[in-house]
């Protein structure tokens, strides 16, 4: 029998991870809120493996109170509300869902470019109040338009379809050299990019390269006219220097859907500069708020623990070496992270002899700061060698997969 883990979901994550998650023998809980450092603090002395949307911050502070913690799970694309570092070191994967909300995304970005540049919000706003604004001025087509794709990744390259089939040129840059789907064509750098397109959307990470990578500098070599969409990461854009572009009449319009500083509930009032300007679509980071993301993100995840507490694959971890090996039939499987130092495998390996157990597979891939390690052995020796491991002064935590 393999071991039973106590597993929290918070957020509203979708109920088809409890699901899957029980189904495979798991004790799952449900829970629809964010909880403050403290309360999260004393919550995960309770379980061994967590899950969160984007609300929920697990940092350094939080994960030293949580030894009992196996794996961390983050129900969307972006991990930057866990210190992954941390993690890295305590020997804690975490997983992502990187393919599940690539569609609903993409979705978003298209109609909102379509509804900026035939200034849609502004009309309907207008017909609610009873006005009526029938004027074609500054109303166009997005057929033979160029789009900007800042960042070709999982969702870029959808978007870089989905624009082309209605007749858009497509530009991107990537910090990465990528294949071009379709017509698209690779920009050299961020400026050729910004100086070509009428429409630039951004999709990259948060990381210290893109923290503030839209400013007042970045706005004025984009063309008179031109709009901004932003459904990656808030703090990616200087929101001031935004607010000004658009004043200046710069930019034509924007659309935002996540922002530097954002409710940590529906009840919190939300407040931007960019509120009450024309031509502005603001949404409260629903890039990926459908139902069929979050169903699929909810497997996505679910499949990854499920993988990782059952077998130790670390397939699909954003934070931790990659091992995915098959189990043998009839063995035990001993699972290690220990610090990458030279010498550990020689150590582990002299506990097997010691114990006369009899290797049958062994797989370890390491970064830079740990190895991590799975061994499937005969059933005789199994407990006392994991033991013996995880009482060496290099192993960081051990696990014996039943």
């Amino acid at each position: 029998m393999k071991k039973s883990f106590r597993i929290l979901l918070l957020e509203n994550i979708h109920p088809v991870a409890q699901e899957q998650l029980t189904a495979l023998g798991h004790v799952v809980e449900l829970r629809s809120d964010s909880p403050d450092e403290e309360e999260l603090k004393k919550l995960l002395a309770q379980y061994e493996v967590v899950g969160i949307r984007s609300k929920t911050e697990i940092r350094a502070s939080t994960l030293r109170n949580a030894s009992n913690l196996h794996a961390i799970g983050c129900f969307c694309i972006g991990t930057n509300q866990v210190d992954l570092a941390d993690a890295n070191r305590m020997g804690i994967p975490v997983f992502n869902a990187p393919y599940s909300n690539t569609r609903s995304v993409a979705e978003l970005v298209i109609s909102e470019l379509v509804c900026l540049s035939r200034q849609i919000m502004d009309r309907s706003a207008l017909a609610h109040q009873g006005g009526w604004s029938k004027s074609a001025d500054g109303s166009r087509e997005v057929r033979g338009k160029t789009l900007g794709i800042v960042g070709y990744g999982h969702i870029g390259t959808q978007v870089s379809v989905m624009a082309e089939a209605m007749g858009m040129k497509v530009l991107y840059y990537d910090i990465v050299k990528k294949l071009p789907l379709g017509n698209a064509m690779a920009c050299s750098s961020l400026d050729e990019l910004l100086q070509r397109s009428d429409f630039v959307t951004l999709h990259v990470p948060e990381t210290p390269q893109t923290k503030d990578m839209m400013g007042a500098v970045q706005f004025r070599q984009m063309k008179r006219g031109s709009h901004l969409l932003n459904l990656s990461r808030g703090t990616v854009v200087v929101i001031p220097e935004l607010v000004q572009a658009l004043k200046e009449k710069h930019l034509a319009g924007c659309a935002i859907d996540v922002f530097p500083s954002e409710p940590m509930s529906n009840k919190e009032k939300f407040v931007t500069p960019l509120q009450g300007m024309s031509n502005v679509i603001l949404t409260p980071h629903i890039g990926g708020s459908t139902e069929e993301a979050q169903y699929a993100i909810g497997i996505e995840v679910a499949e990854s623990f499920g993988r990782f507490l059952g077998g130790g694959s670390t397939t699909l971890a954003v934070n931790f070496p990659h091992v995915d090996l098959q189990q043998t039939e009839g063995t035990h499987r001993i699972a290690n992270v220990h610090r990458n130092e030279p010498g550990v495998l020689a150590e582990i390996n002299s506990l097997v002899s010691k114990h006369g157990a009899n290797i049958l597979a062994q797989q370890l891939s390491t970064d830079s700061r740990i190895g991590y390690l799975l061994m499937d052995v005969e059933r005789g020796e199994a407990e006392g060698l994991s033991n013996d491991i995880a009482k060496l002064g290099r192993s960081i935590r051990t696990r014996l997969i039943k």
